[in-house]
């Protein structure tokens, strides 16, 4: 009788804390307090609490946040060298002729940056040279935008930083082979599906709108970049042929990608100049994280809560959840949209409670949640406008949110179910 009790007072703190995320609240802040409401509530003793809540998850993860730092100092290297100003200026040239082909080339280069980029710094960076290239191609606004978002989110599937974010919940989950198997699988499914949406809006291109449209955002039509070595075009999938070719943890896979990349452009001929470009991409990365590392801090906090109190959901969850891992797959695919607002379907939300107690169930190996919940999340990471760099490039472009949300969740919803499927084929 106790544990229904304390099981329904954490229920309806957790949905507290949804109403609270779709409200706008700091998700550093909701997620502390709900790590103390559910010691709390959940009797945690005292002593139990201190280590296995509030000390002893953040300490564990702090190998994952060196993964992150890593990560985006590799980004930042990637756009102040040059290498992705000058990708992306290479096809901006095919647009003038061909713009559907153009557009496509943009898709497909995004995916390629941020296969190993990352952080809303680098988004920012990069956006700020693709997202005016686009609308030099006619392309309406709202489209480029949505273009530009889910092209991003398709990375996300085999990106090791953001992997190792979501494997604080999962932590026996491995980022090898067979799971880069079905990241290249699913990143390919949303690749194609992006596509397909440029074709469907094809008739929207109209090059006599892209003045205005730049105009609108403060841009110009790109111009001449610095010229790099064709040999620097390859650095960004560096760190993942390191790691699936070699087996190399993803630390020194990025130090060795960041090394070649300012190598090859020349930001190592002389002491005083690689001095002074080291220094400088090493601040902006870590300031482009900074909040994100406090936020994770709090996440794994309140993770540590929910799994000492996920025996209190287990009847719920084995009553409720289907014992057959693909009707599970179909029904998490089916329910994607949960993801949006930081709702329950997304582990950077109120998901973090939802992947913190299948976890501790022990209904359903690691390797098998972390890409069931990982679908969902990157729904969210891809057209949510509640996801920071989303909100970014709505103000930026200057658009209004509904627009992103009306372009972007019917294709990211398909994708959700096609790629749960393919969790299933993949880990089921």
């Amino acid at each position: 009788m106790i544990n229904t009790i304390i099981a329904i007072l954490l229920l309806i703190t957790f949905a507290g804390f949804i109403f609270y995320i779709i409200k706008g609240g700091d998700l550093t802040i909701g997620f502390f307090v709900m790590a103390i409401l559910w010691t709390v509530i959940g009797l945690i003793p005292y002593h139990t609490a201190i280590t296995a809540v509030f000390s002893t998850p953040a300490l564990k993860y702090g190998s994952t946040i060196i993964y992150i730092v890593f990560g985006s100092w590799f980004g930042r290297v990637l756009v102040e060298s040059g290498i992705a100003p000058s990708i992306s200026q290479k096809t901006n040239k095919v647009g003038k002729s061909h713009p559907l082909l153009a557009a496509i080339l943009i898709v497909l280069v995004t995916a390629l940056l941020f296969v190993s980029s990352y952080g809303v710094g680098s988004v920012i960076a990069i956006g700020v040279i693709l997202l005016p290239i686009l609308l030099s191609l006619g392309i309406p606004r709202d489209v480029a935008l949505t273009t530009f978002a889910l092209s991003i989110g398709s990375a996300m599937y085999v990106n090791v930083v953001l992997f190792n974010q979501i494997k604080a919940f999962f932590p026996k989950a491995q980022y090898n082979l067979h799971y880069l198997e079905f990241g290249w699988a699913a990143m390919a499914v949303q690749l194609i599906a992006v596509i397909l949406f440029l074709v469907m809006k094809r008739h929207t291109f109209n090059p006599k709108n892209a003045e205005a449209n730049l105009k609108e955002i403060g841009a110009t039509d790109p111009g001449d970049v610095n010229k790099i070595p064709y040999i620097a075009y390859a650095i960004p999938v560096v760190p993942v042929i390191l790691n699936m070719a070699l087996g190399w943890d993803a630390i020194p896979a990025l130090i060795l990608s960041s090394i070649l990349a300012m190598l090859v452009t020349g930001k190592m001929n002389g002491y005083k100049k690689f001095k002074k470009f080291l220094n400088t991409t090493i601040k902006q990365s870590i300031n482009d994280i900074s909040g994100l590392i406090m936020f994770l801090m709090a996440l794994v906090m309140f993770a540590g809560a929910a799994q000492l109190n996920a025996g209190r959901f287990k009847g719920i969850f084995s009553a409720i959840l289907p014992n057959s891992h693909l009707l599970l797959a179909l029904g998490i695919g089916i329910l994607a949209p949960l993801a949006l607002f930081r709702g329950p379907l997304q582990v950077w939300g109120a998901g973090a409670a939802t992947a913190a107690v299948l976890s501790a169930t022990g209904m359903f190996n690691d390797m098998f949640l972390l890409p069931l919940m990982y679908v969902p999340t990157l729904m969210a990471v891809s057209t949510d406008i509640t996801q920071s760099w989303n909100v970014w490039g709505l103000d930026y472009m200057k658009v209004r949110p509904q627009q992103l949300l009306k372009l972007g969740v019917p294709i990211m919803w398909i994708v959700s179910i096609i790629n749960e499927i393919l969790v299933y084929l993949f880990f089921g």
